[in-house]
């Protein structure tokens, strides 16, 4: 490890040091201040905020894990839209949506995955109203009356078992009312933005109520297409969703929800970042790119990259009051279906005909927990879950019109002039229009898990909680292809003599030299013996030259003889935490807690043997010829987290601080390679770090916040990445220091309430690729500044008009870069989204 890294990972044990005095500090010095301060609720101008991060219902301040709330009133001033939007006041939460609208990836400290390979589940679980979302598309505009967001830190195995050993975002809606309401909403904005909503609820009878949200997202798009002159990441999308509560008596209770949303988008834009020695066979084609210049949200296609997303799901939770305790049950079913083509060279040249994903996953999941609630010296809980998933996926990827063009450009007509020569086959024969690879993957998944946890109130103001998971994992995964890539099928090394013979006799002729006549190939050595040797080394690498060409990876169906295509995974996770009031306004915690995260399956065209695989297949004769090794699936995840934190609370100022130490070992690491997906486990990943949140009144009207995270991130082992060995490297896409900042101000106008907010968040440097010679080759980093403003006003009829802009300076990033298919030397990536203003006016009742 470097001379600095060291110093920066030392840097975090004193940082880790001071976190736990800052807590002993405030516990000694705060009761003072909170005395002087009085106890009068008509002082404090702080509300309470109270949340069920621990499937309990506490206050935000009494809850001794780190957890960030976002509640309905913060997401209608700043106009968050969708999951992305969290990431601007939540800087503890990463969120990407790049290659479609579906796909999402959450990344919690630096911990993450699972974005566009259906066989990754991420480390980060997405709830909503209790129910597991085992993907999400970023959005949550088609959740009506949103009561708030939860976003957990750390591992949550524990409580909320598969899936979430990086952390948990909870969103809660409100249920149904008995008394009549609702609300309306328009909005309109830049880029011929359009969105409206709606939700009604009241009373069916004096024990059913009900509630219906509705709404429709339209938006052009922000970048041109100027082949196929469409829009690029356009929004058009919509969804309803409705609910019914019935409570037949005061102690039984079921809350049926069900919901269908909709997206049939053109996205997402990849721009050119790096335009490597393959631009100029694009331009010769007549191909068009718009070379390093992604901001200019211009691109080329030969088509139009379409995402039709359908999204649905039925639950109901049933909740029965024994007196001593509380019986929840949970049950779901929900289905994700997507279909997507993409022009995946980013060309008007067509080199990929289409790049098409189908995609169906079903899920039903269970959950009954039984949860006390006496006033003892003991609260419990005890429950298990249940989960049933299938998955189905087709995908097919083929060579367009112009691919054999680009091939002859490529390698100056090597190939042509082989083809009969050596491969026995007609001139044009190989990289024809349609050849390429049809595949189909899938899997099926069934997984339980046992929980419970103790509190043991051991005084009045100390309180030891200990938690215990059993689960167990198993998937059934299959992989089938087709491929008609001849070329990329043949093995060119016992060629290789023959290739390099036929390309110096090519290359003499070119120099005016009859290859046929050693005395005229001597006499050319002996005149001219560098131009000569040239020539000899040009043809000495031929046969490596040709390899590049060999775009596609060779596949191994599974199960096969040799590998089931199954993994059967156990684990018991534990949380033991400690948590002390200090004060009536100060509590601290120290707590210890693991995380599990099930095998994995590489469902991808680059899903591939273990070296351990490979060699079974030899033995057996099932090794095609270019058949490399990698990963077929990945081994679980493991992760640990000791924490130590504080929340203190008064009248006008809250502040919650946590020092961490977290790992995970076998980290799934999902790398997208252009063309399919790279899975491994690294040996271990770890993050040392600081997370900060502090809100504080200095008047009635104005409110201040401040949010930061602080991370030490590195890879502490990771010998078989796709980049090699990376051990001691910093990962990719995470950066060292992320804050946010807001400002809102009430005041009186007019007669109406009115108000002014703004936000600001800063993401610090991060590399784009754990290769650390793809990442010299773009030669950048990712940073940006975001900010982001808003001012609203509200009669006392309910109607507010809300002005609002995102992104307002504009500012310019790369949210993700990957290399170019097929155009070695060259990287894509996704620019950011332009500044966005809009007006929406909402009307309540």
């Amino acid at each position: 490890m470097s001379t600095s890294k060291s110093y920066s990972r030392a840097g975090f044990k004193a940082v880790l040091s001071l976190g736990v005095g800052l807590s002993a500090l405030a516990a000694s010095q705060v009761p003072a201040y909170a005395q002087e301060a009085g106890d009068e609720d008509s002082s404090r101008t702080l509300q309470t905020v109270t949340i069920t991060a621990t499937k309990r219902e506490q206050t935000l301040q009494d809850v001794p894990v780190a957890v960030s709330v976002v509640d309905s009133s913060v997401i209608e001033q700043a106009e968050i839209v969708d999951l992305n939007d969290l990431q601007s006041i939540v800087p503890s939460l990463r969120i990407g949506q790049y290659q479609t609208s579906a796909n999402t990836n959450f990344i919690i400290r630096g911990f993450g995955n699972g974005d566009n390979n259906a066989g990754i589940e991420p480390s980060v679980g997405v709830f909503i109203d209790g129910v597991y979302r085992s993907r999400s598309a970023a959005q949550i505009s088609d959740l009506p009356n949103i009561q708030r967001v939860e976003v957990l830190r750390g591992p949550q195995s524990t409580l909320f078992g598969k899936n979430a050993s990086a952390g948990v975002i909870s969103i809660i809606t409100e249920k149904p009312q008995y008394e009549w309401g609702g609300s309306a909403e328009g909005t309109v904005g830049n880029y011929n933005m359009f969105r409206v909503a709606g939700d009604i609820t009241g009373p069916i009878t004096d024990k059913v109520a009900f509630s219906l949200g509705a709404n429709y997202n339209t938006r052009d798009g922000y970048a041109d297409d100027l082949n196929t002159g469409s829009d690029i990441n356009d929004r058009n999308r919509w969804g309803v969703r409705g609910q019914l509560l019935v409570e037949p008596t005061e102690d039984l209770s079921f809350r049926i929800i069900g919901d269908f949303d909709k997206i049939d988008e053109t996205c997402c834009v990849a721009a050119n970042v790096v335009n490597g020695m393959t631009g100029p066979a694009i331009f010769a084609l007549g191909g068009q790119l718009d070379p390093e210049a992604p901001f200019s949200y211009e691109v080329y296609n030969n088509l139009d990259s379409s995402n039709d997303v359908e999204n649905s799901g039925l639950s109901l939770q049933a909740d029965y009051a024994f007196g001593f305790a509380d019986l929840t049950s949970i049950t779901a079913y929900r289905s994700s279906k997507l279909k997507t083509n993409q022009d995946s060279d980013f060309t008007s040249a067509d080199l990929l005909a289409r790049n098409s994903n189908d995609t169906d996953i079903d899920t039903f999941t269970q959950e009954v927990r039984l949860t006390s609630n006496g006033d003892g010296a003991v609260d419990w809980m005890i429950g298990g879950f249940y989960f049933d998933e299938s998955v189905d996926i087709e995908n097919q990827i083929l060579y367009g019109d112009d691919i054999r063009g680009y091939i002859d450009f490529l390698s100056q007509g090597l190939l042509t002039g082989l083809e009969p020569l050596v491969f026995g086959v007609q001139p044009g024969f190989f990289f024809q229009p349609g050849q390429g690879m049809t595949e189909a993957y899938g899997q099926d998944n069934t997984a339980f898990s046992l929980f419970g946890t103790v509190d043991y109130h051991m005084t009045d103001r100390l309180t030891a909680t200990v938690g215990l998971n059993y689960t167990q994992d198993n998937k059934d995964a299959y992989g089938n292809v087709v491929s008609t890539d001849t070329f990329s099928a043949i093995d060119l090394d016992p060629l290789s003599p023959y290739i390099s013979q036929i390309a110096a006799g090519a290359l003499l002729q070119q120099a005016g030299v009859d290859p046929t006549n050693p005395a005229a190939v001597g006499a050319f050595a002996a005149a001219y013996p560098d131009a000569f040797a040239l020539i000899q080394s040009t043809a000495a690498g031929a046969t490596s030259q040709l390899q590049l060409l060999q775009f596609f990876p060779q596949f191994v169906n599974f199960p096969n003889a040799v590998e089931s295509g199954s993994t059967n995974d156990e684990d018991t996770t534990y949380t033991l935490r400690l948590a002390y009031d200090a004060t009536d306004n100060v509590n601290v915690y120290a707590s210890y807690a693991t995380g599990f995260k099930a095998s994995s399956w590489n469902l991808s065209r680059d899903s591939r043997p273990t070296a351990v695989g490979y060699a079974n297949l030899v033995s057996a004769g099932l090794n095609p010829p270019n058949l490399t090794t990698g990963t077929r699936f990945a081994g679980p995840e493991e992760s640990e987290v000791f924490e130590i934190g504080m929340k203190g609370a008064w009248n006008t100022f809250a502040v919650n601080l946590a020092v961490f130490d977290q790992k995970i070992k076998g980290f799934q690491s999902n790398i997208f390679t252009g063309t399919g997906f790279a899975l491994a486990n690294a040996g271990e990943q770890s993050t040392q770090g600081l997370e900060v949140d502090a809100t504080w009144n200095p008047t009635e009207n104005l409110t201040l916040g401040f949010a930061g995270t602080f991370l030490d991130p590195v890879y502490d082992s990771f010998e078989n990445s796709s980049a090699g060995d990376i051990s001691g490297a910093k990962p990719a896409g995470i950066s060292e220091v992320s804050t946010s900042a807001s400002a809102l101000y009430t005041f009186n106008f007019e007669g109406l309430d009115a108000f002014i907010r703004g936000d600001w968040q800063y993401e610090g440097p991060s590399t784009y690729r754990d290769d650390p010679a793809e990442q010299a080759i773009i030669g950048q980093e990712r940073e940006y500044n975001l900010f982001n403003a808003s001012v609203g006003f509200t009669s006392e009829s309910g109607i507010s008009f809300t002005f609002w802009g995102r992104n307002i300076f504009d500012e310019q990033y790369i949210m993700a870069a990957f290399p170019s298919v097929a155009q070695l030397g060259s990287f894509s990536g996704y620019p950011s989204q332009p500044a966005t203003y809009g007006v929406t006016v909402r009307k309540t009742f």
